[in-house]
């Protein structure tokens, strides 16, 4: 018994330490992205901690970044964001196309289950928990509000909600 805690107390410990790391500049231009098109919740987390998973195999051609926001350090929820990478003039495009809010979940075959789905069906909501579950195998990053708002001269940011606006 004093073994298994001595384990879960290193494992936070570890956590802890990855979190504390710099972030990715990947990561960190796609959450601010996240930031500036008020996807992230209204009442972030005080220390909001994020994971990425970049995916070059799942759509032919395209490179797309998974971004888990955590609801807390040590959590096993939260929302995830797929976003689409292009590079256009120098400038990196980060294009937000889904997200969903989720909780990992043993008693689910694919180890997710989505408190508000992602759109699309079950090959978008496998491919998603695919992904969340390699992110939850990576280090967790902090991300300051200012880490969120600054603005980088090198990012774009699009998402879904700008192209459904203007069809109305």
């Amino acid at each position: 018994m004093k073994q298994a805690g001595l384990a879960i107390s290193i494992l936070i410990c570890l956590g802890a330490a990855h979190a504390h790391q710099k972030p990715p500049r990947l990561l960190t231009g796609a959450a601010h992205c996240l930031a500036i098109k008020n996807f992230l919740p209204s009442s972030p987390a005080e220390r909001p901690s994020f994971g990425y998973f970049l995916d070059q195999k799942s759509y032919p051609g395209d490179r797309v970044i998974y971004v888990v926001n955590y609801a807390a350090l040590g959590r096993p929820n939260g929302w995830v964001f797929v976003i689409f990478l292009t590079e256009h003039d120098g400038r990196q495009n980060f294009n937000v196309q889904n997200n969903a809010m989720f909780v990992l979940s043993k008693n689910e075959p694919i180890g997710v289950s989505f408190v508000d789905p992602p759109l699309g069906g079950t090959w978008t909501q496998q491919h998603i928990a695919m992904a969340i579950k390699r992110i939850e195998k990576r280090a967790r990053f902090i991300l300051t509000k200012k880490d969120l708002l600054a603005a980088t001269p090198f990012t774009t940011c699009e998402s879904y909600t700008e192209n459904l606006r203007s069809h109305f």
